[in-house]
C-alpha cells in the first residue's frame, strides 16, 4: 500500500520543471546540462546521450519509468563528472538552484529603504495594517540628538540588505506622545511583528561605540534574533566558488 502510494506521488511529479529527491535532482541536472551546451560544438554522440538522459518521461510508458529508475551508466557518469567544463556547468547549475530557492523563500512584500512616518496616525496605521509576517523596525529620533543621525544612516544601509524587513523612522515630536519619547531616551528603536511590540530599546546609541556603523547595528539586532538571514550570503559564497575555479 505504502509502496503504491509512493510510486503514485513520484509519477505525479514527473515532467515538472523542479523535482525533489535524488531522481528529480539528476533529471533536472541532465536537462540543465543539455540546455547549456552549445549545439554547434557538441559531438553528435554526446548530444544524443544527453537528449536521452534529459527527455521528458511519459506516465504510462513502462520504458520511460525504467529510464527514470535505472542507475546511471559509466558512460553517463563520466559525461557528467569527467571534463572540466562539466564542473563549471555544475557550478552554474548549483547557483541557479540557489537563486530559485531564494526567490521562492523570499515571499511577501519587499521594501529596501527607510520610510519616513509623518504623524502618529501614520505610525499606528503602519503597525496595524502591515502583514503579520513582516518585521517592522521603527526609529524614534530628533534632529541634533547624539546618535540619531548615525542610526538613521545605519538603518538606510540595512534596509537595502534586508528588503523583507520594513524600516521606518519618525520624529518623537510627531508621534503625539512626546512625553514618552523625551530627548533623554533617544534614539529609541521599536520592533514590531504581527501588530505586537516584540522589542524596545531606549537610548540605543549607548550600546555602541562613539562612532558606529551599519555592521554594529546589524550585529546588535542579530543578538536578539530580530533580523532574518541575509539573502545574499549563499549566493555570494557560490559566486566565490565559481571565481576560484576560473
Amino acid at each position: 500500500m505504502e509502496e503504491a502510494k509512493s510510486l503514485s506521488l513520484e509519477e505525479d511529479f514527473e515532467g515538472q520543471a523542479t523535482h525533489t529527491g535524488p531522481k528529480g535532482v539528476i533529471n533536472d541536472w541532465r536537462k540543465f546540462k543539455l540546455e547549456s551546451e552549445d549545439s554547434d560544438t557538441i559531438p553528435p554522440s554526446k548530444k544524443e546521450i544527453l537528449r536521452q538522459m534529459s527527455s521528458p518521461q511519459s506516465r504510462n510508458s513502462k520504458d520511460s519509468k525504467e529510464r527514470v529508475s535505472r542507475k546511471m551508466s559509466i558512460q553517463e557518469y563520466e559525461l557528467i563528472h569527467k571534463e572540466k567544463e562539466d564542473e563549471n556547468c555544475l557550478r552554474k547549475y548549483r547557483r541557479q538552484c540557489m537563486q530559485d530557492m531564494h526567490q521562492k523563500l523570499s515571499f511577501g512584500p519587499r521594501y529596501g529603504f527607510v520610510y519616513e512616518l509623518e504623524t502618529g496616525e501614520q505610525f499606528l496605521e503602519t503597525i496595524e495594517k502591515e502583514q503579520k509576517i513582516t518585521t517592522i523596525v521603527v526609529h524614534i529620533y530628533e534632529d541634533g540628538v547624539k546618535g540619531c543621525d548615525a542610526l538613521n544612516n545605519s538603518l538606510t544601509c540595512l534596509a537595502a540588505e534586508y528588503p523583507i524587513v520594513k524600516f521606518c523612522k519618525i520624529k518623537a515630536s510627531n508621534t503625539g506622545a512626546g512625553d514618552r519619547f523625551s530627548l533623554d531616551v533617544l534614539p529609541t528603536l521599536l520592533v514590531y511583528k504581527g501588530g505586537e511590540l516584540i522589542s524596545n530599546f531606549i537610548s540605543v546609541a549607548e550600546q555602541f561605540a562613539e562612532e558606529f556603523f551599519a555592521g554594529d547595528v546589524e550585529s546588535f539586532l542579530n543578538e536578539y534574533g530580530l533580523l532574518p538571514e541575509r539573502e545574499v550570503h549563499a549566493l555570494e559564497h557560490t559566486k566565490i566558488e565559481e571565481e576560484d575555479i576560473e
